[in-house]
């Protein structure tokens, strides 16, 4: 299960690199700190040069062309830098006029650009600063007129239909785009690089693109690189690779699945490409460097370059090279396990060490995760340690690299040209239309005569987004040396502080405004912590323990007073493989029902009178207790509920944080009475209290999550508990309900009744002791319920229902389609499309949506359905025959009104499950739709943007509101719909599913629920009733607090 353990054996280098992943990040520091140190004459020397280069660089002035002026004239930091951006990342791919008028009004007549007109002297600046205002270009302005410079703007804006104005806009951003492009195909960007190759200056290039989503794309990227290996090859006329220019590759650009889950077609699709590539370039006798990604995918990259570098066929090329990052924990003991390969090959190999372009990534994503720590270092002063370290480090063992030093840090800079000393066999290297005034210092023999390689990408200004955000986010950021330099406020003592000195002062290594990820929710509760699911040592104990409780005989049947009652057991089978039988279930009878409620009652004064805080704690011991099982209980998800691996653990994270949050909010809400104001003479207070034996229904899409959640609300809030599973999952809520009474819940307080729900319904819901019910599950069963519950004499009790959504995502034409496409294939099929919140609905404007519809079928193509235990697995079975049934009837009815956009494939190996292939359909009406569709199937509408508002009245129309997704880049556009779309949740350029419990409180309206939101701040009152107490205190005779009052008089 989960992956073969026998992956994480591996040699003690590896393991050591694999070691410091996640390690402790004073202790990699301070191991760091003395291979950094520069001490004594050596240090001066550096300080010394350091302080020549910058104060060389500032001479040159701003008249320096180029993104270093013009990150320095646009801080980041300012309205316009993050207008900017957001430009010039959305608009050139933008195909029609009326959405590039939006985005022009939106971003521009906001910002303030004529701050900046005339304030610098590059060209660059100016360029872009009169092109993107727009004024004086076009129209003349009267002194009231240019005191309003943005209202003019706006009011112009708003006749923007006129070309001349886009055409302005366009311009800037192709200006900008040059900047930091060499050239749109590999032949522009050679013949653009000889004037600087004339003056010892090298290039790498870098084919635009990020990472492929379908294997066309993959293809596409392969021979775009085949390509230039061939061009660069030609024009390298021999030089060997050191001299010769060479090309950066990404790994990720020649699979559309590189990524650990699919290591198997990693290592058997994608290393023989590689291998092509490098038998080209070594034909060519030029370098090829395997780019740095995302941390996650390293241990993956390594398995690659091993394959690739110990080829037989590639024996005697030094050209092959990796990049490095030392922002990673692992990059210096990285180094020896890669000088060990270097010397099994018998190769010198090209390292580039650089410091790290997702660093805001890397520290998200471990959050998001619950990791143990961050694989990078959370301050930049220790990226520069460890940079410092790794240069020594590469330096001293000549035999095994060639080092290439990419920085645009003075400091740095200046501490590699003195550890290497009197050697020459290094290199530096540069971003394109970056740090050019610093290596003007650099390069050429009246200078410091090394060597720089410039790392120059090619491709299309379209192309260009995600790298020129990354980009102007590394290099635009206040704490950056490119933006800093320039800055003649800075005192350049400060600018080239030696970074091992400014550590070492630090009274916390880490920094300490950015937590650990179990620390993220500060001190109300620990955040749950997670599995990293790209690492090979966490999977394969975890593959071990699931393994082994696979054999488990599992057991559930009516748990009464903390008793298992006896009955007739039926079988309960793993929807991915029918014949397997996984566990029996004894189900509950009315009588056993009944019973279970009258022993809940006369338990529930006395839980009520509980204190909030043993409560509270009750439901934390069960959160440490379902941490400890997590094996289990994802094999449990996978067997019982088809749950994918991360899906499972997504599971029982939910669960955890559901405890943790509502037992932080007990403990606010419901504990000692609250004093309200009043007259004097009078106690007023408010308290919360439980209001009896509520009902717990929960479905089996999340048996453990949303089962955990309504149980642990009702009893933190004072109330005893009937929880009642659905049908096809109660082996997992069996488990949980044994973990609760373990973690202190009394057997007479909570009891599991298993068993068919009409059956249960009917006995309990007319039942005048049932004081509430928490259900989750269809529209059409919720109304039964409050309609019985409707019918009862007596109370009126609260109904909390959290029912379906037909739940739709529009996409405008300033989205990024491989965003877009990526997060369709979340919302739409996983978990096989069965959540309350998948996409069910996706509208796109129709001058992008063949493009988005090309990418979204390719990769449905990659989509691996199978056996959810395995780790390889996107999408496993829907949960029972009668499902896979009405999802496999509405393809065929939707094959017939529709068109079949793409079918994902299913294998052979599935036919023992009810496996559903996913599928996406365009449909010409949302009126083709009769209700929520509960399973793997998008549908697709096209658009035209001037008919927004008929889009959200049929959205709306649908009376559903649970979840809503968004992707544009027009800020005026996500309010519009914000105001007007009628859903619970919102999702803009992100996923719409996988709501964070206290982050992203979930629930919807309309027929999708009745609030208030699980995971939200007011979700446990609903399960309280509020008692208000009111005491004349003066009734025993006189206000003495009132009188015993001293009056201060004047003197």
């Amino acid at each position: 299960m989960v992956i073969d353990p026998r992956l994480a054996e591996v040699c003690e280098l590896r393991r050591a690199v694999r070691a410091d992943r996640l390690a402790e990040e004073s202790a990699v520091v301070r191991r760091l700190l003395p291979e950094a140190a520069i001490e004594g004459a050596a240090g001066q020397r550096v300080m010394a040069r350091a302080r020549t280069l910058v104060e060389a660089v500032r001479r040159r002035g701003k008249s320096q062309g180029g993104i270093d002026a013009f990150m320095q004239e646009y801080e980041l930091s300012s309205k316009e830098g993050v207008v900017l951006m957001c430009l010039a990342e959305a608009m050139l791919r933008v195909p029609d006029a009326y959405t590039i008028d939006k985005l022009i009004e939106d971003k521009i007549g906001s910002a303030e650009w004529e701050r900046h007109l005339g304030k610098s002297d590059s060209f660059f600046v100016n360029a872009s600063t009169w092109a993107l205002m727009l004024t004086g270009r076009v129209v003349r302005f009267d002194e009231e007129e240019r005191r309003d410079v943005p209202g003019v703007l706006r009011r112009l804006i708003h006749r923007s239909g006129e070309p001349v104005i886009r055409a302005a806009v366009r311009q800037a951003m192709r200006i900008l785009g040059r900047q930091f492009v060499m050239g749109r195909t590999i032949k522009e960007a050679t013949e653009r690089a000889r004037p600087l190759e004339a003056r010892g200056y090298r290039y790498s290039y870098d084919m635009l693109g990020e990472a492929a989503r379908t294997m066309a794309d993959a293809e596409r990227y392969f021979q775009a690189y085949r390509e230039a290996i061939d061009a660069i090859g030609k024009m390298a006329a021999g030089k060997g690779p050191i001299e010769a220019p060479g090309i950066s590759v990404k790994l990720s650009a020649l699979h559309p699945r590189y990524e650990f889950a699919q290591r198997d077609r990693v290592l058997n699709e994608l290393v023989p490409r590689l291998k092509q590539l490098c038998l080209e370039a070594k034909d060519h006798d030029i370098n090829l460097c395997i780019d740095a990604e995302e941390a996650e995918r390293l241990d993956l990259s390594l398995d690659v370059l091993e394959a690739v570098s110990g080829d037989p066929e590639l024996a005697g090329w030094n050209g092959l090279g990796l990049a490095v990052q030392a922002y990673q924990k692992r990059a210096f003991r990285l180094l020896d396990w890669l000088a060990d390969m270097a010397r099994r090959h018998e190769r010198r190999l090209m390292v580039r060490l650089v410091k790290g372009a997702y660093w805001d990534t890397e520290i998200k994503r471990a959050q998001e995760r619950g990791l143990e720590g961050y694989p990078v270092f959370t301050r930049k002063a220790s990226t520069d340690v460890s940079y410092l370290a790794c240069a020594r480090k590469l330096l001293a063992q000549r035999d095994a690299f060639y080092p290439q030093f990419a920085t645009h840090n003075a400091h740095t800079l200046a501490a590699v040209y003195e550890l290497a000393g009197e050697r020459d066999d290094y290199e530096f290297q540069r971003l394109h239309g970056m740090g050019e005034a610093l290596y003007e210092e650099v390069v050429g023999k009246e200078k410091l005569d090394r060597p720089c390689r410039i790392y120059a990408p090619v491709g299309s200004h379209e192309d260009l987004l995600a790298y020129l955000v990354r980009r102007l986010l590394e290099n635009g950021a206040n704490t950056s040396f490119v933006n800093r330099i320039q800055d003649e406020a800075l005192p350049v003592e400060e600018i080239i502080a030696d970074p091992a000195a400014r550590v070492r002062a630090l009274t916390s290594i880490p920094h300490p405004r950015i937590p650990l990820p179990v620390d993220l929710f500060g001190d109300d509760r620990r955040n749950s912590s997670g599995i990293d699911l790209w690492a090979v040592e966490e999977l394969a104990p975890l593959a071990r323990r699931m393994a082994a409780a696979a054999e488990e005989a599992w057991e559930a049947a009516p748990l009464v007073g903390g008793r298992s009652l006896a009955g007739l057991a039926r079988e309960v089978r793993d929807p991915s493989d029918r014949r397997r039988v996984i566990g029996q279930v004894v189900d509950t009878t009315p009588e056993q029902a009944l019973r279970a409620l009258e022993r809940a009652q006369a338990a529930w004064f006395d839980w009520n009178a509980t204190p909030v805080e043993e409560r509270a704690a009750c439901l934390e011991r069960y959160a440490d207790l379902l941490e400890e099982k997590r094996a289990e209980l994802m094999t449990l998800c996978s067997r019982e509920a088809g749950k994918s691996i991360a899906d499972g653990l997504a599971e029982v994270r939910e669960a955890v944080d559901f405890c943790r949050y509502y037992a932080a909010r007990a403990r606010q809400d419901f504990g000692p009475p609250q004093s309200l104001p009043g007259p004097t003479g009078e106690r007023n207070e408010i308290q919360l209290a439980g209001r009896g034996v509520f009902l717990c229904i929960s479905p089996w899409n999340f048996p453990l999550a949303i089962f955990t959640g309504q149980v642990a609300a009702a009893l933190v809030a004072g109330n005893c508990v009937l929880a009642k599973p659905a049908e096809q999952t109660p082996l997992i809520a069996a488990a949980a309900v044994r973990l609760l009474h373990q973690a202190g819940v009394p057997g007479d307080v909570l009891h599991l009744l298993p068993g068919d729900g009409a059956t249960l319904g009917k006995a309990l819901l007319p039942d005048g002791r049932v004081a509430g019910v928490a259900f989750t599950g269809s529209n059409e069963t919720a109304k039964i319920i409050n309609r019985t519950l409707a019918a009862r004499e007596g109370a009126i009790v609260p109904l909390i229902a959290e029912t379906g959504g037909q739940n739709a995502m529009i996409v405008d034409s300033t989205a990024l389609p491989e965003q877009v496409v990526n997060d369709v294939l979340i919302s739409a099929f996983q978990s096989a499309g069965q959540r309350c919140s998948a996409l069910r609905v996706l509208f796109l404007q129709e001058e992008v949506a063949e493009r988005i519809l090309r990418m979204l079928a390719g990769a449905m193509e990659e989509l691996r359905l199978g056996d959810p235990a395995w780790l390889s697995t996107d999408v496993g079975p829907v949960i029972d025959a009668e499902a896979r049934d009405m999802l496999l009837g509405h393809a065929r009815r939707m094959e017939q009104e529709g068109r079949l956009i793409a079918r994902a494939p299913l294998p052979s190996e599935c036919e023992h499950g009810t496996f559903v292939a996913p599928a996406a359909f365009e449909i010409d009406s949302l009126a083709r739709l009769q209700g929520e569709v509960f399973g793997p199937m998008l549908h697709v509408l096209r658009y035209r943007a001037d008919r927004l508002d008929q889009v959200i009245e049929a959205i709306n129309g649908t009376g559903y509101g649970l979840t809503f997704g968004l992707h544009s880049r027009i800020d005026s556009t996500m309010e519009y719909l914000r105001q007007r779309v009628r859903a619970g949740n919102i999702y803009v350029n992100r996923n719409m599913i996988g709501a964070v419990v206290g982050v992203q409180p979930f629930g919807g309206e309309g027929l999708s629920g009745t609030g208030p939101k699980a995971g939200g701040p007011r979700y446990l009152h609903r399960f309280a009733s509020e008692r208000v107490v009111s005491i004349d205190t003066t009734a025993a005779g006189g206000n003495a607090s009132l009188m015993s009052l001293e009056e201060v008089l004047p003197v």
